[in-house]
């Protein structure tokens, strides 16, 4: 009997469910408190944020319903195009203007905006479970274990750094780390690589000195962010006296301070320091709380897979939201150098909240364990 795109289907993991509608829900609520003020006093409505953002959420929530019910195993077919696609787009995006120094935007008349890199994060996911599930028993072997994917990964790793996208290319080689681990790459080839990640810093250095000074610009903030508390080193500032100001249980919702023009991007990427400032110190576990959930739920919805391509896809897509958490909220406490990366589910943006929930979805559909 010919399968169905579309069937009756067992129940999907409700526990997970769960955890990404409270973590969607949650990320609503804290965007309309961070971004009323900016809204305002950029646009002149202090909901300009938050009502596309509900819309994305809608759209995003229908896309995740759709592909919990998906066979997932189409994904095989759909990995090397939907590559293709992300890698068009990247270069594409390098012809747009700049905002804030970088070229990450594509805009879609109409539209809005599309970051491709949200994209190239979800094609890269596909391409690397499709490889591993396909040569699972090969993977000691350069030519199989290690050379697909570092292709992959350097192209994909180039065309970010040229916007430049740090943060990025960080999360994309993680994740691609991650699941090559996973599923079976030898040991001594993560130490050959991170000899060879020295040279590819070098070769960059050497082929795009433009980065030198934008990285350096960011390690010396890092460092010293009160050296040039005016500069490079005031969302920092202003981030770390949002998150003091919260102390154990915060000045309340709504009642942040900081949002108030002083942290230039309190919806975006420091949308985590204005969380810490009303909500305190509580509030921030809580938010850790709800990622460390997700990821332990996810793996336990891998360990439980049908087969290894679907338990790839699971391992891929929460460790890529745990891990995006993390990077944000080290950037936001000033634990790593600014990076420019968006914290999941809260951090405004419409490319990144759909793609985000169509992962979910895709996750949810692994968890209803029908091949």
């Amino acid at each position: 009997m010919k399968k169905r795109i579309l069937r009756p289907l067992p129940g999907m993991d409700l526990p997970f469910l769960i955890l990404v509608l409270t973590l969607v829900g949650f990320g609503l609520v804290m965007l309309a408190s961070a971004s009323s003020a900016v809204a305002l006093y950029r646009r002149g409505d202090a909901w300009a944020y938050l009502r596309p953002q509900l819309l994305y959420a809608a759209l995003g929530l229908c896309g995740m319903w759709l592909a919990s019910r998906v066979d997932y195993h189409i994904f095989h077919k759909l990995a090397w195009p939907l590559l293709g696609l992300s890698l068009i787009l990247l270069a594409a995006v390098l012809f747009m203007p700049e905002y804030n120094g970088c070229k990450r935007w594509l805009v879609i008349p109409g539209f809005g905006t599309l970051q491709p890199s949200e994209i190239a994060k979800f094609a890269v996911v596909l391409v690397f479970s499709h490889i591993i599930a396909l040569n699972h028993d090969r993977m000691k072997d350069f030519s199989v274990g290690v050379l697909p994917f570092a292709l992959v990964l350097g192209v994909v790793a180039a065309l970010m750094l040229l916007e430049p996208h740090l943060s990025g290319t960080v999360l994309i080689l993680g994740i691609g780390a991650v699941l090559m681990f996973v599923g079976g790459t030898g040991l001594r080839w993560f130490l050959l690589a991170g000899v060879g990640g020295v040279g590819a810093i070098g070769a960059a250095v050497a082929v795009m000195p433009d980065l030198v000074p934008y990285a350096a610009d960011r390690l010396r903030s890092w460092l010293d962010p009160f050296a040039d508390p005016l500069g490079d080193g005031h969302q920092t500032i202003q981030s770390l006296y949002a998150i003091g100001s919260g102390g154990a249980t915060g000045l309340g919702l709504g009642e942040s301070r900081q949002k108030h023009l002083f942290v230039p991007e309190p919806q975006n990427d420091f949308i985590f320091s204005i969380v810490c400032e009303e909500l305190g110190f509580v509030g921030a576990c809580a938010v850790v709380g709800l990622f460390v959930l997700l990821l332990c739920r996810g793996i336990t919805i891998a360990a439980h897979a049908p087969d290894r391509f679907g338990a790839l896809l699971v391992v891929g897509f929460v460790v890529q939201v745990a891990l995006q958490a993390v990077l944000n909220v080290a950037v936001v406490t000033n634990t790593i150098p600014n990076t420019g990366i968006s914290l999941p589910f809260f951090s405004s943006g419409g490319t990144s909240l759909m793609m985000l929930l169509g992962e979910m979805g895709v996750v949810l559909g692994v968890s209803r364990g029908e091949m």
